[in-house]
């Protein structure tokens, strides 16, 4: 029990803080928050289980510790509330850490990356941005990859814009364009819904990482899992992942 006056108070915080890697352990199983909704990091496969990069990473976590995984589905708007009440243990679902979120929650080194990219079927040779010349790409008017790509595309690209994603994806699809420069997870449901397209990872045009979301205070299972991180990284695991659901490696990741 706590005792009394203002100092205690910070007692018994202290006494609810750092209980989260113990808990995990003594129970054997671990929580934690995945996307559904977002290949190919999150999504329903055709066994209506979840699959993709978050999922992969999720398992891996739970092996290393030991631990059976329990998967509770979340969206982008309340992956943090589940974190901050209790409903999970960690949040893995495309997390960007910025100083807004780290306020609330803390975060674990990097695991994988979340990036803008030129995409297109692995018929069509394209390794550099050179081999844009005489191509046709497609991309949405204004988006961050529509800029990027404005950086790298030598004069003789074909940039044809559209009005949004759905525009874009609906090109690349048809055959109005031959590539097309969109985010991981936009190339990822192209993937996933258009299989004979054959679609691959060509050329990056922005990289930003992905974190694992931890619990404020919770420093003993943010380091653990950090050490979990760093020994896939060391392996390959990390970079196998990464080949596996986004066509390219994790590289140098925070």
């Amino acid at each position: 029990m706590c005792l009394l006056a203002a100092a205690p108070l910070l007692l018994c915080a202290s006494a609810r803080a750092q209980t989260a890697l113990d808990d995990v352990m003594a129970k054997k199983t671990i929580t934690i928050a995945i996307p559904t909704d977002f290949p190919p990091y999150g999504f329903v496969g055709t066994d209506l289980k979840p699959q993709g990069l978050d999922i992969d990473m999720a398992n891996y976590i739970g092996a290393k510790l030991g631990a059976k995984v329990e998967l509770v589905p979340v969206t982008s708007a309340n992956r943090i509330p589940y974190l901050q009440t209790r409903k999970a243990d960690l949040v893995i679902s495309t997390l960007g850490k910025n100083p807004d979120r780290e306020k609330v929650i803390d975060f674990t080194s990097a695991y994988s990356p979340f990036f803008q990219a030129v995409f297109g079927p692995k018929s069509l040779a394209v390794k550099t941005p050179a081999d844009l010349n005489g191509k046709s790409v497609g991309v949405t008017r204004g988006a961050m990859e529509d800029q990027e790509l404005g950086k790298i595309a030598p004069s003789g690209v074909d940039v044809k814009r559209f009005e949004d994603n759905n525009g874009t994806v609906a090109a690349y699809v048809s055959g109005q364009v031959q590539l097309i420069a969109t985010g991981a997870s936009v190339a990822g449901t192209v993937m996933v819904k258009n299989p004979q397209l054959g679609t691959e990872f060509k050329l990056l045009l922005k990289d930003s990482p992905n974190f694992i979301g931890v619990a404020k205070g919770e420093d003993k299972l943010r380091l653990k899992v950090n050490e979990i991180i760093a020994e896939a990284k060391k392996a390959g695991d990390l970079d196998k992942m990464a080949v596996k659901w986004l066509g390219r490696p994790a590289g140098d990741l925070p």
